[in-house]
């Protein structure tokens, strides 16, 4: 289905796209704990939203 080159060519992208990745996340590092200290409570409370939807949906089947 693809030929050697190709896979080659999207193994080889795909780790450069990751070391660039994690390059970039590095140098922003200081300046996301600064301006997203209160991200983690609200990921948590909208997990916890979309499970009690979850489960009311299956108790009030």
């Amino acid at each position: 289905m693809f030929s050697t080159g190709q896979i080659i060519f999207a193994i080889l992208f795909i780790i450069v796209f990751a070391i660039a990745l994690g390059y970039a996340y590095k140098g922003d590092r200081k300046l996301h704990t600064k301006n997203y200290k209160g991200v983690k409570w609200i990921a948590i409370a909208f997990i916890l939203f979309i499970c009690t939807l979850y489960a009311l949906k299956h108790v009030l089947r």
